[in-house]
């Protein structure tokens, strides 16, 4: 097997372009820079005058959330997969050589914007935009939920309880190292999974039901573009059924099915 080289890597792109390459889509019609201010505001990041690995640019960043609520993905799994699409590369203009971001600051990047208040308009905008470019809600939207791994935390009974109430444990209050370490927000649920065949040939008669932490991603897809029209992040044990009164419905689809 021959070593490929830059040459291969563009050929192997071109041919993906001519397969339609959604995320070209994305580059063409939305001009990315211009959520850098919003961007920088939300974050608040220091100059760097003290020291340490400076983040990652933020607008790329930005861009891996598209990538990763375009796609359903857990953290884990847009790490991986940024490092092995050259699609999901070329969106984000990364070169084979480039550091990639992983799961653990990607979740950091997602938890200071939702901290900020400034998830919900940065994805609002993107929509405004894409509609202004032409691309109209039509042909009705599809509903889906994704579980999303959270880290577990060994938390005492009494603990839990607190978090359930929506309290900090006394414990943690005067220990700012710790609490920054501890997922607050993430529940408990049941991930229901189809039962495999047996050994000889027969089927369990119910199907497995797997304890997960974490939390739950709920999209509406534009049917027609497959577009991401609205987003909301949960924890894992919320109702599905219940953000549908919360605005992920798109009214403005112009057609009324729903799947």
């Amino acid at each position: 097997m021959k070593q490929s080289g830059f040459f291969d890597v563009e050929e192997h792109l071109a041919r993906l372009s001519g397969l339609g390459d959604q995320l070209e889509a994305f580059s063409r019609t939305v001009d990315f820079e211009a959520f850098r201010p919003d961007l920088d505001k939300a974050l608040a990041y220091s100059d760097g005058s003290k020291g340490g690995r400076p983040p990652f640019d933020p607008v790329l960043m930005f861009k891996i959330l598209v990538i990763q609520t375009l796609n359903n993905l857990s953290d884990e799994r847009t790490e991986y997969l940024i490092n092995d699409r050259l699609s999901f590369m070329r969106f984000l203009g990364l070169g084979l050589s480039d550091r990639v971001p992983d799961a653990k600051t990607v979740w950091l990047f997602r938890e200071r914007l939702t901290q900020a208040g400034a998830i919900d308009g940065l994805f609002n905008r993107f929509d405004a935009t894409l509609r202004n470019a032409g691309y109209l809600p039509m042909s009705g939207q599809i509903l889906d939920a994704t579980l999303v791994a959270a880290p577990k935390q060994r938390n005492t009974n009494a603990e839990k309880a607190d978090l359930r109430a929506g309290r900090i444990p006394e414990d943690w209050q005067d220990k700012p190292a710790k609490l920054s370490h501890k997922d607050r927000h993430a529940r408990w649920t049941l991930k229901f999974t189809k039962a495999k065949r047996q050994d000889d040939g027969t089927m369990p008669s119910s199907d497995l039901a797997i304890p997960f932490f974490g939390y739950k991603s709920h999209v509406s897809i534009d049917r027609k573009y497959r577009f991401i029209r609205k987003w909301k992040t949960t924890h894992a044990a919320a109702s599905d059924g219940a953000r549908l009164r919360e605005g992920l419905l798109d009214k403005t689809n112009t057609a009324s099915s729903v799947w």
